[in-house]
């Protein structure tokens, strides 16, 4: 039996996981976006579906409807939905790929008879091409019929079913955020340093992209104590004053975000040969030291350079 999907929301997500499984033989019917023209790129995207603008009983004719919106739209469109099909959503399987929401968003058309559930594929999608899905986790949860289904699709396309318990989803999507999103944050702010000392962008990624990546890959291959390289992990406190000297002077956002990354690698990236108690007692007197230059900061901020 032929598989059939509606989808909802038909972003980079979305048109990306229609796309994948119309190449493995799914039945795709409704592709929903906010405009005709998104819907119809959608479809092009994905090489099959029916292309709306808005919500529409069309949506009823697959057994399996994915809903691929932003986060603050899931639990309107779960009430549209219900408006709409009421209770012949008894049977149908309702999915979204939120990595932060559960399934108890969808308490609307689950009400109607619907076995509701969330999948989120823990992957970057850069809405060009269709990325490698084979071995990534999805995350899943919600009913059991929803479940099952959200497997079937997680295995279709190669990915690995992971369960999860709705309360622990928002602090995994946040370790999803910190991996990539503010990976992301961290190198670029790197990058606008080098940039305003007059460094070139193409020549600014030249230099610091390849250290990047050379610290990822030795963490993959050796571990977190053989990759962690810098002033912190020598325990460089005066290098790292210096550092924070610079910033406050270049900028309060940076000198505040390269403080509480040096305060977080220094709770959970402990050196070698340091016992825990020599730990926190550095950790103490460079974090009263640099709390003393926070509070210069604020003034300033709050005063003016003048």
């Amino acid at each position: 039996m032929t598989e059939t999907l509606a989808i909802v929301g038909a972003g980079r997500v979305g048109r990306a996981l229609g796309r994948r499984l119309r190449e493995l033989g799914w039945k795709i019917g409704a592709v929903v976006t906010r405009n005709e023209p998104s819907a119809r790129r959608a479809v092009r995207f994905i090489g099959a579906g029916t292309a709306l603008s808005s919500m529409s009983r069309r949506i009823l004719q697959s057994t399996c409807i994915l809903i691929a919106t932003p986060d603050a739209a899931v639990a309107s469109v779960a009430d549209e939905l219900s408006r709409i099909g009421g209770e012949e959503l008894k049977g149908h399987v309702i999915l979204h790929t939120s990595g932060a929401l559960d399934s108890m968003v969808l308490e609307e058309v689950k009400a109607q008879g619907a076995a509701v559930g969330s999948m989120h594929p823990l992957q970057t999608f850069n809405g060009v091409t269709v990325p490698p899905l084979e071995g990534k986790v999805f995350a899943i949860e919600g009913d059991a019929q929803a479940v099952r289904k959200a497997r079937k699709i997680a295995r279709a396309v190669g990915a690995a079913p992971s369960p999860i318990e709705a309360t622990n989803k928002p602090l995994y999507h946040a370790a999803g955020a910190l991996a990539a999103g503010h990976a992301l944050v961290v190198v670029e702010s790197a990058i606008q340093l080098l940039m305003a000392l007059g460094t070139k962008r193409s020549e600014a990624m030249r230099a610091l992209l390849p250290m990047t990546k050379q610290v990822l890959q030795n963490y993959e291959r050796l571990g977190m104590k053989a990759a962690w390289t810098g002033p912190l992990a020598r325990g460089d406190y005066e290098v790292i004053a210096k550092h924070l000297a610079a910033l406050q002077d270049y900028s309060a956002e940076y000198y505040e975000a390269y403080d509480a990354l040096n305060r977080l690698a220094e709770k959970i990236l402990p050196r070698d040969g340091q016992s825990n108690s020599e730990r926190k007692a550095v950790a103490y007197g460079a974090h009263s030291s640099r709390a003393d230059r926070s509070n210069k900061l604020k003034l300033v901020s709050i005063g003016g350079k003048g």
